[in-house]
């Protein structure tokens, strides 16, 4: 049995019935991030190579591909991999099955008459050796897959923005002139240095946790705060607000996130002036306003 499996977030993989029957046989199941091939790229490369095999076999003849499949598949594991300098089937069995195209010299191979002891060794040679090519080949792909760039890692607590991918949030891109980007989100989980999972609202419909590539730091600096409650002891809210000046317009792209966040901020600064009005001789009054003018302006602008 498997240590592990690595798939995809089909809904049958998901489900309930299948995690069950892998966690009763000692697999865990690893799931990859949504719309991000490269996660099990291997099994991408396998179901390539499968498939141009398949269209140079079937020719026209397209129903007849589930016949010709264990002939694909009797190949594809009887050819010498680049990576590994083996053939699966070698790895596995330890020797390629005979074809009857090898029967006709009746070649002695000192491998058939090898004993239980022997045949261990030669495995056991065999699969370090195959460990060895692998790790050379992947050192060779990281070297020529990380040139020119910057290793980005991220903590929990941290503030990012989030692309938004055209397959996987097809509802945010109906339009080129829509954003491209949202947030800013926090980090709830680092999985590993390739995965983050995120505070996503309900309202996206997607699982919230993305690859690395899609996700950018967001400045949080010290004019913001982002404190989930604004509420301090000791002095009065609408004080403290103005004292961080909550109607300096934010520099950066005017996301989908940040235009419901001017919203809020416009609802919250229209019932703050009228309890300012109703205080006598109280000095925010001129500045609330004046900035409440600015502020509506520049909504105006992020819904045009």
């Amino acid at each position: 049995m498997p240590r592990s499996i690595v798939s995809d977030r089909d809904t049958r993989f998901l489900s309930y019935f299948w995690k069950t029957l892998w966690c009763k046989l000692g697999t865990k199941l690893l799931f990859s991030t949504t719309c991000h091939p490269q996660t099990d790229g291997q099994t991408e490369v396998v179901n390539k190579t499968l498939g141009t095999l398949l269209r140079a076999i079937i020719s026209k003849n397209l129903k007849s591909w589930e016949e010709c499949l264990p002939f694909v598949e009797f190949a594809y594991n009887r050819s010498v991999h680049s990576t590994t300098g083996f053939s699966p089937f070698e790895i596995v069995y330890g020797f390629n099955p005979l074809t009857p195209m090898d029967l006709l010299s009746l070649p002695m191979s000192e491998r058939l008459n090898l004993d239980g002891k022997k045949k261990a060794e030669y495995v056991r040679t065999l699969h370090e050796k195959v460990r060895a090519n692998i790790e050379k080949k992947i050192q060779q792909y990281t070297r020529q897959a990380n040139k020119g760039k910057k290793k980005v890692n991220f903590e929990p607590g941290d503030w990012v923005w989030l692309h938004l991918r055209k397959e996987r949030f097809p509802e945010k891109r109906r339009s080129k002139l829509l954003p491209r980007g949202d947030g800013p989100f926090q980090v709830l989980e680092r999985i590993n240095d390739n995965a983050y999972k995120l505070d996503l609202p309900g309202e996206y419909n997607v699982s919230a946790t993305f690859n690395v590539s899609d996700l950018s730091l967001f400045d949080v600096g010290h004019d913001q705060d982002l404190r989930t409650n604004p509420s301090q002891e000791g002095e009065d809210d609408a004080i403290t607000a103005i004292r961080r000046d909550p109607l300096a317009f934010p520099s950066g792209p005017i996301t989908i996130g940040r235009s419901k966040k001017f919203k809020e901020a416009l609802h919250g600064l229209v019932f703050s002036t009228q309890e300012m009005f109703k205080e006598e001789g109280n000095p925010a009054h001129e500045n609330l306003v004046g900035g409440l003018r600015d502020y509506i302006v520049n909504i105006i602008q992020v819904q045009d």
